[in-house]
């Protein structure tokens, strides 16, 4: 419409219009409707689905981990969904959100459920353990139908006398102190069992009342008019009745003891109940001092340095009674002070520190809580003549390492003569030994060890008996050169080797020997005489003389030498040089075959070899090693198995008792190549007229080598055999022969070295014989095989056996005849 100075026209069509669609707002949180011990049942709302339907609703759970890790649980277009399979009084976290076709709403709010726990609907009420002035100790039990997993918590309410609930106490718990109560109060108690948010009804109250609390001690008791027999005791209340007004005194005395002293205890009672003491009182009665105690007397023997006397106390009564005794003694000597030597209850003393064969005077008083009563009548006592006593010290004057001298004073005897002297010496106090026993005042001590500690100690001795030992005096003896050296022996191998010089047993010669007492200086080396010269060596116990002369005797000596000097020789050790081991002989090969070799060698060029000498032939392998091939005394070694034509590279070694020779030079033998093979005997076959074919067996090629054949004819009178064919083919045809004569034919393989252009030639066949006769119309031709007799072709193993067997029939057979003669 249209407005115009307050005028409105009229209004136009009206148009329709629809605005886009937008995902759902957020939902509400979701609502429980049900829960159990393992499900909950939750509902939600549908938000504004924005123009767009809604399709689908997404509920989310933390699966009850409090981890704010959220994972899908339901996914449908319902408005409600139950959660199974759930833990009891466990809290569980959800929210919702919303789907149409425009998207996904935000998440609801997050909301806490709990499913229900096992708790029973009303606890059990706490049990009271025990109670106090100001506190009670409770107790109660976890209900048997919580899980283990259940989180427990026991809620504890209190009601004293004014009906007033107080605060609760909260806690895991199964007990608890409640603490800050006021005495002698009744109060009541319940409990409630809560597991997650829900809890059971209060328990049924337990009533129980804290007890009084001990009234204090009473205050200031005192004791009054003291008489001989009587005394007055007063006191005022506690100032503490631990809350009670009905309290009783008690009191209490320990009377009896010889002083007559009392002791006085004050209680207070509740309930009959003993509670604390007063400060206790003493009193003590007035008593008079003692009177006069009898001489002390002997008891026993007097000895030389002690004595035991006894007395008797003063006259019974009231004043004797808890009595101690005073000796005193005093020297006869002018000028001696009086001493007291015992002070106490008994009236035997045992007086000890006495000088032998001294007169002492003794008297003895008696003393009570009044005063000291007068002295007895004195009395003078000897004591015996004893041993004597200690004496000084020793002095030791050290003269040398292996001498000392001793000297001592002349000690006052203890009323006796001295009639010896007894010196003990020894390197500790244990090993202490009685080395001199006389009237002398001096002793030299020999045979002692250099820087050695010693000590001694001396005792006087009379007709009463030995006195005490002296104080003990060390001393040290001097360093001095070190002792013979012991063990000095020749050993087969260095105990120290090195790489850089090898040792041999025929110029050097490896010694050891035992460390000796180094007599309190440091070792620092060791000489070898060796003959005329001198060899130092280091602080060690080992050494290796070299560049000495093989097969040689020597004369060693050694001392050891430390900071004083040198010590003596050792005992002379006499020693020889192994001869040089043997030098390598002369290899040579002494004879050859396509697979074999056999090698010999003589005598060394060097030195002369002995019956034991063993060789060691080593052979070159594959991997350009030398490998040993032979061991033993033997001149001669025959290799088999060998291949043809092959280099081989030898060295050989000389061992005997002067040790192991040199490697001989490296020696290159080669086998030969080998010969063709004995053919079989050729066949004859007719042709026409007086011609015939031969032929023969064929050899392939030798490693590459070609192989020719040579045939060989003998006719008529022929002394000798005459060549007729030589060349690569099996087979030739003989022509122009005489008939009625006899014909002999060999052949022989022959093998051309193509890398030498040698030929050799292997044996000849057996022959073959045939006959041309002219009457025959079939020529006769019959192969006779030539067999060489075998005596002619022996070998020389085969001769060796024969006449091995001739000569062992011939001793058998003459010690038959013997045995029948005999």
């Amino acid at each position: 419409l249209t407005v115009c100075n307050s005028v409105k026209g009229p209004s136009s069509d009206a148009r329709a219009f629809t605005t886009h669609s937008d995902p759902p707002d957020n939902p509400l949180p979701p609502r429980l409707s049900h829960r159990t011990k393992s499900s909950l049942t939750l509902q939600w709302k549908p938000p504004a689905d924005n123009g767009s339907k809604i399709t689908n609703y997404v509920l989310e759970w933390d699966e009850g981990k409090k981890n704010s890790i959220f994972r899908e649980y339901y996914v449908g277009h319902q408005r409600h969904c139950k959660v199974m399979r759930l833990c009891p009084a466990v809290g569980y976290t959800f929210r919702v959100a919303a789907l149409n076709d425009i998207g996904t709403s935000g998440f609801s709010t997050e909301v806490l459920f709990y499913t229900t726990g096992s708790l029973p609907q009303t606890s059990l009420p706490p049990r009271l353990v025990q109670t106090g002035p100001s506190w009670v100790t409770l107790e109660w039990t976890r209900p048997n139908s919580c899980s283990t997993e259940e989180v427990v918590t026991y809620t504890l309410e209190m009601q004293d006398e004014t009906k007033v609930l107080n605060s609760p106490l909260l806690g895991l718990e199964l007990n608890r102190k409640v603490e800050s109560l006021r005495r002698n109060t009744q109060y009541k108690f319940r409990l409630i069992i809560c597991s997650g948010e829900w809890c059971s009804a209060p328990s049924s109250l337990l009533v129980c009342k804290t007890t009084p609390d001990r009234p204090g001690p009473p205050v200031n008791p005192a004791v009054n008019t003291v008489t001989y027999h009587s005394f007055c005791v007063t006191w005022e209340p506690p100032q503490d009745d631990g809350g009670s007004g009905d309290l009783t005194y008690v009191l209490e005395i320990s009377e009896g003891n010889s002083e007559g002293v009392s002791e006085v205890y004050l209680l207070c009672l509740l309930n009959v109940l003993l509670v604390q003491c007063s400060d206790d009182l003493t009193v003590c009665t007035h008593i008079p001092p003692p009177g006069r105690c009898q001489p002390p007397s002997i008891v026993g023997n007097v000895k030389h340095r002690e004595m035991t006397l006894q007395w008797d106390g003063p006259l019974c009564g009231e004043e004797s009674e808890n009595v101690e005794f005073s000796l005193e003694m005093c020297a006869m000597e002018e000028g001696s002070e009086p001493t007291e030597v015992y002070c106490g209850c008994k009236a035997e003393c045992t007086v000890g520190n006495l000088l032998p064969g001294t007169t002492y005077r003794f008297q003895v008083r008696a003393a009570n809580s009044a005063g000291y009563g007068p002295y007895s009548e004195s009395v003078e006592i000897s004591t015996a003549a004893g041993p004597p006593g200690q004496c000084s010290p020793p002095a030791i004057n050290v003269t040398s390492h292996t001498c000392a001298e001793v000297t001592w004073e002349n000690k006052e005897s203890s009323g006796i003569d001295i009639s010896e002297y007894r010196l003990d010496w020894g390197r500790d106090l244990d090993s202490l030994e009685l080395v001199y026993s006389g009237t002398e005042t001096y002793f030299q001590i020999s045979n002692l060890e250099a820087s050695t500690d010693y000590c001694c100690r001396l005792q006087a001795v009379n007709q009463a008996g030995a006195g005490p030992y002296s104080d003990l005096v060390t001393c040290q003896s001097p360093a001095a050169a070190p002792d013979v050296v012991s063990g000095f022996r020749l050993v087969d191998h260095p105990l120290n080797p090195t790489e850089s010089e090898p040792f041999s047993h025929s110029t050097s010669l490896a010694l050891t020997w035992d460390e000796p007492h180094c007599n309190g200086a440091e070792m620092t080396s060791y000489s070898i005489s060796v003959g005329d010269s001198i060899i130092t060596t280091g602080n060690v116990t080992c050494h290796i003389i070299r560049d000495l002369l093989p097969d040689s005797e020597y004369s060693l000596q050694i001392r050891a030498e430390n900071e004083m000097g040198p010590g003596p020789f050792s005992q002379t050790l006499t020693v020889r040089t192994r001869p040089l081991p043997p030098s390598p002989p002369r290899l040579e090969c002494a004879a050859v075959g396509p697979q074999s070799l056999k090698l010999r060698w003589g005598f060394s060029s060097r030195s002369q070899l002995t019956e034991d000498t063993t060789y060691v032939l080593q052979m070159e392998d594959r991997n350009q090693r030398f490998v040993v091939v032979y061991r033993g005394p033997s001149h001669t070694f025959k290799l088999q198995r060998l291949s043809e034509s092959s280099r081989y590279r030898f060295r050989i070694q000389a061992v005997s008792e002067a040790g192991e020779g040199p490697f001989s030079e490296t020696y290159t033998f080669c086998t030969t190549k080998s010969l063709p093979q004995t053919l079989k005997a050729p066949r004859v076959v007719q042709l026409e007229g007086n011609a015939r074919e031969v032929t023969w067996e064929s050899i392939p090629p030798m490693r590459g080598d070609r192989i020719s054949y040579v045939l060989q004819v003998l006719g008529g009178r022929e002394a000798d055999y005459k060549q007729v064919y030589k060349g690569d083919e099996t087979s030739f045809q003989l022509s122009g022969l005489q008939w009625n004569t006899d014909y002999r034919v060999r052949v022989f393989a022959c093998r051309r070295c193509a890398d030498t252009l040698q030929e050799l030639c292997g044996s000849f066949s057996p022959s073959a014989h045939f006959n041309l006769r002219r009457s025959d119309a079939t020529l006769a031709v019959e192969a006779d095989v030539t067999r060489v007799p075998m005596g002619s072709t022996l070998t020389d193993e085969q001769f060796a056996g024969l006449m091995v067997f001739g000569v062992a029939s011939l001793s058998v057979l003459m010690a038959f005849l013997l045995q029948l003669l005999i």
